[in-house]
Protein backbone atom coordinates (compact mmCIF):
# COMPACT_ATOMS: atom_id res chain seq x y z
CA UNK A 1 0.00 0.00 0.00
CA UNK A 2 1.30 3.39 -0.94
CA UNK A 3 0.37 6.38 1.20
CA UNK A 4 1.98 9.81 0.98
CA UNK A 5 1.11 10.45 4.65
CA UNK A 6 2.25 7.12 6.08
CA UNK A 7 5.27 8.46 7.96
CA UNK A 8 3.27 11.33 9.45
CA UNK A 9 0.44 8.94 10.36
CA UNK A 10 2.88 6.62 12.13
CA UNK A 11 3.98 9.49 14.37
CA UNK A 12 0.45 9.62 15.81
CA UNK A 13 -0.44 5.93 15.65
CA UNK A 14 -0.81 4.23 19.03
CA UNK A 15 -1.50 0.77 17.60
CA UNK A 16 0.78 -1.91 19.06
CA UNK A 17 -0.41 -4.63 16.67
CA UNK A 18 1.84 -5.34 13.72
CA UNK A 19 0.02 -5.37 10.38
CA UNK A 20 0.34 -4.13 6.82
CA UNK A 21 -2.23 -1.35 7.40
CA UNK A 22 -0.25 0.45 10.10
CA UNK A 23 0.17 4.09 9.09
CA UNK A 24 -2.26 3.77 6.19
CA UNK A 25 -5.29 5.11 8.03
CA UNK A 26 -7.81 4.77 5.22
CA UNK A 27 -7.05 1.04 4.95
CA UNK A 28 -7.07 0.59 8.73
CA UNK A 29 -10.42 2.33 9.17
CA UNK A 30 -11.96 0.34 6.31
CA UNK A 31 -10.67 -2.94 7.76
CA UNK A 32 -12.04 -2.26 11.24
CA UNK A 33 -15.32 -0.91 9.89
CA UNK A 34 -15.87 -4.17 8.01
CA UNK A 35 -15.19 -6.03 11.28
CA UNK A 36 -17.68 -3.81 13.15
CA UNK A 37 -14.80 -2.39 15.19
CA UNK A 38 -12.91 0.85 15.73
CA UNK A 39 -9.18 1.28 15.07
CA UNK A 40 -6.63 1.61 17.88
CA UNK A 41 -6.45 5.39 17.60
CA UNK A 42 -9.93 5.62 19.15
CA UNK A 43 -8.69 4.03 22.38
CA UNK A 44 -6.44 5.20 25.22
CA UNK A 45 -2.96 3.66 25.15
CA UNK A 46 -3.55 1.23 28.03
CA UNK A 47 -6.89 0.10 26.60
CA UNK A 48 -5.47 -0.33 23.10
CA UNK A 49 -3.09 -2.99 24.42
CA UNK A 50 -6.05 -5.30 25.13
CA UNK A 51 -6.64 -5.54 21.35
CA UNK A 52 -10.37 -5.26 22.08
CA UNK A 53 -11.50 -2.99 19.24
CA UNK A 54 -15.20 -3.57 19.75
CA UNK A 55 -17.66 -0.71 19.73
CA UNK A 56 -19.08 -2.07 23.01
CA UNK A 57 -15.65 -1.71 24.67
CA UNK A 58 -15.32 1.83 23.32
CA UNK A 59 -18.76 2.73 24.74
CA UNK A 60 -17.82 1.19 28.11
CA UNK A 61 -14.64 3.27 28.27
CA UNK A 62 -16.60 6.37 27.26
CA UNK A 63 -19.18 5.77 29.97
CA UNK A 64 -16.38 5.35 32.51
CA UNK A 65 -15.01 8.73 31.45
CA UNK A 66 -11.78 7.25 30.08
CA UNK A 67 -12.39 8.66 26.62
Amino acid sequence: MNCDNKQRNLENCNCTYSCDKKGVCCECILYHRRMNQLPACYFPVDSEKTYDRSIAYFVKLYQEGRI
